[in-house]
């Protein structure tokens, strides 16, 4: 039987209504628990810079949530390297690549500072995201510096979508434990990085400022090397007041 164009469209607004309705219900059902598992997602990466990757995959996520409260602390600074204390606005709130698509002197940097559990002003090491482009998409990690604020205690890679076997590796421990010991100042002071090289299999053990890149993913590389050293200059001048506030207490 055939229907009026009336019923029609009455029956099409209603079951629009309906599925409109169900959506927004789950969105606003699981949309709590999405921002937890993002934020959770977010302290391992932090934690994966500092400590192994596999004690934390062993922690259930209460663990996680345990001991990053515990073990990290954290304030955000202005390009200039000064604290930024109005706004209210904290480390974990920073959107990183939203941030990234203002102008550099434009962002709010967070920095993560991790220290002994229970003890903040006993400090391992401090923790900067880092944000950039690889082959296909956006790449991301954050990279520890010991209290020297030169030595690199660790870094966590990740990736939008890099190709597997390839650019994809930049995840893998193996890769990123290579970064490990590297200094990111040479030694006139000026800040140079680190350069994961083209090709793969050399060993760069004693040069401090390279590491081994990774065969076919040449693209993926330069891009871990522009984001690294775009960073750690957007953090040069926090880095340096810190380094300058070490020797300071060192002497």
């Amino acid at each position: 039987m055939q229907q009026s164009n009336t019923y029609v469209i009455v029956y099409s607004a209603v079951l629009t209504i309906i599925l409109g309705l169900l959506l927004s219900g789950s969105a606003q059902l699981l949309g709590p628990r999405q921002q937890e598992a993002i934020a959770l997602d977010k302290k391992k990466q932090i934690l994966g810079a500092v400590i192994d990757g596999a004690e934390i995959a062993a922690m259930t996520p209460d663990q996680v949530n345990e001991f990053y409260a515990n073990s990290i602390s954290a304030t955000v600074v202005d390009i200039n390297g000064k604290e930024i204390t109005e706004g209210g606005v904290t480390a974990e709130k920073v959107d990183i690549a939203k941030d990234y698509k203002k102008p550099a002197d434009e962002r709010a940097y967070p920095v993560f500072i991790y220290h002994a559990e229970g003890n903040p002003s006993d400090v391992k090491s401090y923790v900067l995201p880092l944000y950039g482009a690889g082959l296909w998409d956006a790449i991301w990690g954050y990279i520890a510096l010991e209290t020297d604020m030169d030595t690199i205690a660790g870094i966590t890679l990740a990736h939008a979508g890099e190709t597997p076997g390839l650019g994809a590796r930049i995840t893998e421990s193996e890769v990123q434990s290579r970064f490990v010991g590297k200094s990111i100042f040479d030694e006139s002071g000026s800040l140079v990085a680190v350069q994961m090289m083209k090709g793969e299999g050399k060993d760069y053990s004693s040069d401090p400022h390279k590491v081994d890149g990774m065969s076919g993913a040449t693209i993926t590389a330069v891009g871990v090397n522009n984001m690294l050293k775009a960073y750690l200059g957007n953090y040069e001048a926090y880095i340096k007041s810190k380094s300058a506030s070490s020797a300071v207490a060192g002497l």
